[in-house]
């Protein structure tokens, strides 16, 4: 209720009120009560998406399938990695690391979130049933 949707063609079909998506929405950040969304094959096509558009910050899956959950967190490379849990915990403070100096995409010293103490390269692995913030 009240997000906007950015949806590929496949999507269209399914949610008449989303917006047509471009590359562009791939790669966005909205900061805003709107998502993209792209019908892919499996995980295997989900995998290659990410890999093509991910800025490799944070990645969910959502899924029952145990099978492709660890596929999904041994394939993807990005700092924090989150199944059947809201993208909203890819904060520092939610990892017990006080206030953030920045974010690091890179794998030289910190990657994810940036605490004081963090120098060295993290891969966050966060299961969920479902959990979101208030």
């Amino acid at each position: 209720a009240g997000c906007e949707i950015h949806a590929d063609a496949e999507v269209l079909k399914v949610f008449a009120d989303a917006k047509p998506a471009s590359d562009a929405d791939w790669v966005t950040e909205y900061l805003d009560s709107i998502i993209a969304v792209k019908l892919v094959d499996g995980v295997v096509g989900a995998i290659d998406h990410i890999e093509n558009f991910s800025s490799h910050h944070t990645e969910a899956i959502v899924a029952e399938d145990a099978d492709a959950v660890e596929r999904f967190f041994n394939e993807v490379d990005s700092a924090i990695l989150l199944h059947n849990a809201s993208t909203q915990f890819a904060d520092g403070g939610e990892f017990g690391m006080g206030a953030e100096i920045g974010i690091a995409t890179g794998k030289m010293h910190a990657r994810g979130p940036v605490g004081v103490e963090q120098l060295t390269s993290f891969k966050y692995r966060v299961r969920g049933t479902g959990q979101v913030r208030p």
